[in-house]
């Protein structure tokens, strides 16, 4: 048997993460780690005691808002958000720490993992978000894309 790397194992439980996903068109997970340890984790869907997109529909299709636009029309919250605000919750440092991602982040995501102190991003599939790039570019956070995905 075969130890899978530190990429493949925080990968594989990004996967299993994004399983508890309530979004109808993406499901996304994500896991804030450092030294090698899980700091905390989170995926897509309506903030805690609202009804989920699985339930309700959901408002971007409603509305036929595209993918990549207008990101804060939706009930969810991205998973990269989630696990920063689990970690605030929870009184948990995450400066200086890597997001392993199912996705590239978005836009909202990058600004938020910047100004938390995220170094360092790894992600599965690319999504198209040309300021996301430039911005973490900008802030010197690595990005790294394992697996199927190129880096848009």
């Amino acid at each position: 048997m075969t130890r899978p790397s530190w990429d493949e194992y925080f990968m594989a439980i990004t996967d299993q993460v994004a399983g508890r996903a309530t979004c109808v068109r993406r499901r996304i997970g994500a896991v804030l780690v450092k030294d090698k340890r899980i700091l905390a984790t989170g995926y897509n869907g309506a903030p805690a005691g609202l009804a989920h997109c699985d339930e309700v529909g959901c408002l971007r299709e409603q509305r036929g808002i595209p993918s990549g636009t207008q990101h804060e029309l939706c009930r969810g919250i991205h998973a990269e958000q989630n696990a920063v605000i689990q970690a605030a919750r929870h009184g948990i440092a995450i400066d200086g720490s890597t997001v392993y991602c199912t996705h590239q982040p978005c836009v909202l995501c990058a600004k938020i993992l910047i100004n938390a102190g995220v170094t360092e991003i790894v992600y599965r599939e690319a999504y198209p978000d040309e300021l996301a790039t430039e911005m973490l570019d900008e802030a010197g956070v690595r990005i790294r894309c394992v697996g199927s995905g190129e880096r848009a």
